[in-house]
């Protein structure tokens, strides 16, 4: 988690935001159950009528209301009424109505408790002056006969009343009031006011939930956008930091891997972030307030909200304990999924040209039928729990009527404040249950997210220097001089090393080759110059300074680069050959398409240099691949070029119209040549044969032919007894027309470096 927050640090302020919303969204909620209890309870059950407190009652009531309290409590009463004069009612009698100033907390529980006596009175009065059934039995005033009454005899009774009251609930002392009220509004003529005060509450109500839905609305859109700015923000991360990789750190994760980190795995983090925003703080203030809203309801009920939570917490418990297992190994299934994908697009003409298109399908199948069944046995725990939760919620809402009805016949509840538990309940329980859903979801994304930490956390070996030089305008060198001076390089976790005491120099306006058997270390050693690797013995330098002491920027601006397998990028043909600077005009571009003799090939498309090329220039020949990868190193005019067995796929005339031109128009660069064939590089100013990763021959092709043993095994595999017998001649005796071996009709242009 802590990962998580620093990644969310630029998003503090929206998060804060974020966090009052949900505050609020969750006051709004558990502000609703209530007024639906006031609705039943007040609106519906008491007509309207808050409180046993009357606002408009007659004298004569009034002063037998007197009778019943205790004399310090009938002056307080008395004196919170004045007379009402000019009453809008039908009534003869005298009314009084309740001052604006007087304080109803302290005359409602005498008022309400004199109504209770009253009430409790008249029941005994009937019952002792005859059967409320015999309508010739006489009915007798109970307040008539308390006047009557001698003081001691009278405060006696009343006090046996009152302890007999005492035992009654306030609640219900208040509901007798209440109907008390009511009655005497009836005999004044008082207009009910149920319609009043539903219409009111409803409106309350109404705007509460505008104002929690405006809130909801609210917190998805800055959830949304926090979510949305943390994938971007992880995506950019993890490119920039894949692209700083050297092939050492590329090495330790698939490029399957590195796709899935970056978008299904930045994918589960946003879904976490958005889960986490809106249930880690929703749902703490829900549960809490609600329990105190619910507590504050009815205290007696509340052993059944700790059933419900005791049971949805029982259940999670143990869907977490079958299902987490499955959730943390997803992302790795999903891993290798798009691990065969990859290698069966890649690989389809391979595969068909094998006839193994049934094992790979097997090897598909294999991959698919683990994330699938995984998969369905977490959407089948998941999908299991939603009709136990229901059940389990329907059980908690029967258990809060079935108590709920006793506390009702008790006395001691309301219908309203059954309804209002109920809300409570399920607010409660849907808490805890969003709880317990992200603890079940965190797993899968605290997998994915340190995943991506993980590839964050890989530094490149290949660093730039903290204080880096430059390469000097002006030195006592060639402008492009390459120097290895001892230079080894070993690979990490490698016992042997591949490169040994490599030492030569390579000189501008000079052609550099490079031969041996395969695995001697010739790409590796090239790898070297633009530092894709770095030397781990000696040093390599261009220009006098050392190749790791400038920027890799600045390096490979010098350089001009073909790898050995030719990638293209999906575009056209003039993206892939400017690629290599935004600066590069249309003229060098045509210049280098036709050094590299790609002219032909692009000028019989009628698109010519904005013909489409699909990724990795599937829809162009091997050839023409590299003739554009070419191309595209020549464009930005180089000091250093290096090719990498750049002219494997070329026919032999077109290979020698390439290295004729480059050996004309780029006679002031330093030039370096990986080759399998010995005809690319017979013409080369030197030859370096490398052998187990040390040299073991240095020279021109004549020379090696006499002295190396390994360059004459090399030639004998590719040349004819004839032609090792007749060696060519000096490049610069190379004349036009000059057949390159006798009677292969094979002709070069004037000065060809052959």
């Amino acid at each position: 988690m802590r990962i998580l927050l620093r990644h969310l640090k630029p998003f503090w302020p929206i998060v804060l935001i974020v966090l009052a919303l949900l505050a609020a969204q969750a006051m709004l909620e558990l502000a609703l159950p209530a007024y639906t209890s006031d609705i039943v309870d007040v609106g519906i059950s008491q007509s309207g009528i808050t409180n046993p407190v009357p606002d408009v009652i007659r004298q004569s009531m009034l002063d037998d209301l007197a009778i019943l309290m205790p004399p310090a409590e009938a002056a307080t009463v008395l004196t919170a009424y004045e007379p009402y004069e000019d009453h809008p009612y039908s009534t003869d009698e005298p009314l009084l109505r309740l001052k604006p100033d007087a304080d109803i907390g302290l005359i409602e529980q005498p008022i309400a408790s004199a109504m209770a006596i009253g009430a409790m009175s008249t029941s005994l009065a009937g019952g002792s002056a005859g059967s409320a059934d015999d309508e010739s039995a006489p009915q007798t005033d109970p307040f008539a006969i308390l006047r009557a009454m001698p003081q001691l005899l009278r405060s006696a009774m009343l006090n046996q009343i009152r302890q007999r009251l005492s035992a009654v609930p306030e609640s219900q002392i208040s509901q007798i009031g209440i109907t008390a009220v009511k009655a005497e509004y009836d005999a004044i003529g008082v207009p009910s006011k149920q319609t009043d005060y539903i219409a009111y509450a409803g409106l309350k109500m109404l705007a509460i939930a505008l104002l929690d839905a405006a809130a909801a609305i609210s917190v998805g859109f800055f959830s949304s956008r926090i979510a949305a700015g943390l994938g971007k923000t992880l995506r950019k991360q993890t490119f920039e930091r894949v692209v700083s990789y050297g092939n050492q750190e590329i090495g330790r994760f698939s490029t399957a891997s590195l796709i899935t980190r970056c978008t299904n795995d930045i994918q589960q983090i946003q879904q976490m972030v958005v889960m986490l925003l809106r249930v880690l703080v929703f749902s703490p203030i829900m549960a809490i307030g609600g329990v105190l809203k619910a507590l504050g309801t009815n205290m007696s009920m509340a052993w059944v909200i700790a059933v419900g939570v005791l049971a949805v917490l029982t259940l999670v418990g143990t869907l977490m304990i079958i299902a987490m297992p499955k959730f943390t190994i997803m992302q790795k299934l999903v891993d290798r999924i798009n691990l065969v994908m990859r290698e069966l697009l890649t690989g389809m003409q391979v595969i068909r040209a094998f006839s193994t298109q049934k094992r790979e399908q097997e090897r598909f199948e294999e991959a698919n039928d683990k994330l699938t069944r995984n998969a369905l046995f977490i959407n089948r725990a998941m999908s299991s729990m939603f009709p136990m939760m229901s059940l389990l919620m329907s059980g908690t809402m029967i258990l809060i009527i079935w108590a709920g009805a006793h506390s009702i016949d008790a006395g001691a509840m309301q219908i309203g404040e059954m309804m209002a538990f109920m809300q409570y309940a399920m607010q409660i329980i849907m808490s805890f249950l969003m709880l317990s859903m992200l603890s079940v979801m965190l797993p899968r994304a605290l997998v994915s997210l340190g995943r991506i930490q993980e590839v964050l956390d890989v530094h490149p070996t290949l660093s730039d220097p903290d204080q880096p030089k430059h390469f000097p305008e002006a030195s006592a060198l060639p402008k492009g001089t390459i120097r290895f001076e001892d230079a080894g390089f070993q690979y990490p976790g490698s016992e042997m090393p591949v490169l040994t005491g490599i030492s030569f120099e390579a000189k501008p306006g000079t052609t550099t080759a490079f031969i041996g058997s395969t695995g001697s270390g010739k790409t590796t050693l090239i790898n070297l110059v633009p530092r894709f690797f770095d030397v781990t013995s000696g040093r390599i330098t261009i220009d006098g300074v050392d190749v790791r002491d400038v920027t890799q920027r600045e390096l490979r601006a010098r350089i001009g680069f073909v790898p050995q397998k030719a990638l293209l990028f999906s575009g056209d043909i003039e993206s892939n050959i400017k690629y290599g600077g935004r600066d590069i005009s249309d003229a060098d571009m045509i210049e280098a398409a036709k050094i590299a003799q790609a002219e032909d090939f692009i000028e019989d498309n009628s698109a010519k240099y904005n013909s489409e090329i699909t990724q990795g220039g599937d829809n162009v020949s091997g050839g023409q691949r590299q003739r554009l990868a070419i191309a595209r190193a020549l464009a930005g005019r180089p000091d250093i070029l290096v090719f990498d067995d750049s002219f494997s796929a070329l026919d032999f005339r077109t290979d020698a119209r390439l290295r004729a031109a480059l050996k004309e128009k780029t006679a002031g660069a330093t030039v370096l040549i990986v080759a399998q064939r010995i005809s690319t590089i017979m013409g080369a100013d030197q030859i370096i044969v490398l052998d187990k990763g040390r040299i073991v021959g240095r020279g021109t092709h004549r020379a090696l032919l006499k002295t190396c043993p390994v360059y004459q095994d090399i030639a004998q595999t590719q040349l004819s007894q004839e032609e090792l017998e007749l060696s060519p001649p000096p490049a610069d005796d190379c004349a036009l027309g000059q057949p390159m071996y006798p009677g292969s009709g094979l002709e070069l242009g004037k000065g060809a470096a052959i």
